[in-house]
């Protein structure tokens, strides 16, 4: 899965008849300024890779680290409106242009489409679009044709939105096949997930009790001026986004960041369980960390937790050791495929089955949209069989591995059904020593704006998650 991060600050506004060759303001230290032109280049540059099946947070790490926050910034804007852009640019161009002037037109598109959101004002996009097509030799051919594109947009903008108004995929800004799954999946709820997905994710933390108690950090926080809500039993939402680098004690291991529909697997594997002996727990996909580490900081109520933490991808694998480090943890990591457990089973626990398992199962990762607006346009409807398949092999796989009494949770960060309850239900059907204790099942997606939207206000605002808890039987 993919770590949650917080959202980086947009760029400021600028009013029209800004300078062609408009630049960010430099940021504290001395940083070198950014021209805009520079950065809508990258930015259709990302777009364009995202377009040809790279992942966005792949895409960003080959941009500049000068151009980096900002691009990032202007990114995710595009993605959160490419649907609205591609439909428009359709209005504009009878045949779309070659692949480079595509992503800065519909890049340009994305961001001045609605002024009142808009992160600069759309003369200064429009005319910063023109002066990124002028200076790059992949679009200076197409620069004309995208000035032409541009201004007829500025001058017909109303009657332009209108006729885009009626296509769905303009409206909601996801692929038709991901609506009509939505609408199949949640028919009451499917426009509130994509009214969700469609805003930015808030950032959430979670408070090492090892380190310190929810609310004496609520209170620091406080008292530097950073207003943050308090939610579930170790959490915070803050209202504003902080660097890292700025929360208390983030380095020396008292705070980490994690959206709260995940800070709820620790808590939901381990109620209810013998804390008075050690047990063994098994945490299966587990980069990059943030559910081992909070297993082994709730290991301070009880007997210490023996936990084996499982990642196939040796880097990720790595980053699952950054992150107990930082907060002084400690755990069995090893880089093994949890589907074949001959390969790692005895290393972990000399053949011992497992108190507990955590299976945070590979997804569409649907749920996190608002922190990875590039998921909804690099999955493929198939993508979705193919996930729950290895997920189903999952379960088979690792259900044998849980001593009798012991519980397994299942979670994804998905709202699509056959990644969660249809997965479950199909389980159960086929493994009758297998029940389904009390659990959140489908976790909606909450915007901040829609308070009271869903049933588990409780932990705050918070993404898209299914969470099933099965015990095995004890004979």
């Amino acid at each position: 899965m993919k770590p949650a991060r917080p959202q980086p600050a947009a760029p400021d506004k600028r009013r029209p008849g800004a300078d062609r060759n408009a630049v960010q303001p430099a940021a504290s230290g001395g940083a070198p300024q950014v021209a805009l032109w520079q950065q809508l280049i990258a930015v259709a540059g990302v777009l364009q890779a995202i377009r040809g099946g790279a992942s966005g947070t792949a895409a960003l790490d080959a941009v500049g680290a000068a151009l980096r926050p900002g691009v990032q910034a202007l990114l995710f804007q595009v993605l959160r409106n490419l649907g609205r852009a591609e439909a428009l640019r359709r209005q504009l161009a009878k045949r779309p242009p070659p692949p480079d002037a595509d992503a800065l037109l519909c890049t340009a598109l994305a961001l001045c489409w609605r002024a009142d959101e808009a992160a600069y004002e759309p003369f200064t996009l429009v005319n910063q679009a023109v002066e990124a097509a002028k200076r790059h030799p992949a679009t200076r051919a197409q620069s004309s044709f995208i000035n032409a594109c541009l201004r007829r947009f500025l001058r017909e903008s109303d009657a332009l939105v209108a006729a885009t108004d009626a296509d769905p995929v303009a409206r909601w800004n996801h692929p038709l096949w991901w609506i009509k799954r939505l609408q199949k999946d949640h028919p009451a709820q499917w426009e509130q997930i994509l009214h969700a997905n469609n805003t930015h994710a808030p950032m959430a933390l979670r408070v090492n009790r090892l380190r310190g108690s929810q609310a004496q950090y609520h209170q620091e926080l406080a008292e530097m001026g950073a207003a943050a809500e308090l939610a579930g039993a170790d959490g915070l939402v803050l209202q504003r986004p902080l660097p890292v680098q700025a929360l208390p004690g983030f380095a020396q291991g008292r705070v980490s960041v994690q959206d709260m529909a995940a800070q709820q697997a620790a808590p939901l594997l381990l109620q209810g369980m013998d804390r008075t002996r050690s047990l063994r727990v098994l945490d299966a996909c587990a980069a990059p960390g943030g559910k081992t580490a909070h297993l082994l900081e709730m290991a301070g109520e009880g007997a210490p937790l023996q936990v084996t933490a499982l990642e196939i991808d040796p880097s990720r694998a790595e980053r699952i050791h950054q992150t107990l480090s930082r907060l002084g943890l400690s755990a069995q990591v090893l880089v093994a495929d949890a589907a074949r457990p001959e390969t790692w089973w005895p290393t972990a626990s000399g053949g011992a089955l497992f108190d507990a398992i955590l299976l945070d199962a590979p997804c569409t990762a649907s749920g996190i949209v608002r922190r990875h607006p590039d998921v909804r346009w690099l999955r493929r409807e198939t993508d979705i069989a193919q996930l729950a398949a290895l997920q189903k092999q999952l379960l088979a796989t690792l259900w044998p591995l849980l001593v009798p009494g012991g519980r397994l949770l299942y979670c994804t960060c998905s709202v699509f059904r056959a990644e969660g309850d249809a997965q479950v239900q199909t389980f159960l059907a086929h493994n009758t020593d297998a029940h389904l204790l009390p659990s959140p099942g489908h976790l909606i997606p909450r915007a901040a704006d829609k308070q009271g939207a869903v049933p588990d206000n409780r932990i705050g605002d918070h993404d898209g998650f299914f969470y099933a808890l099965l015990q095995k039987s004890a004979d």
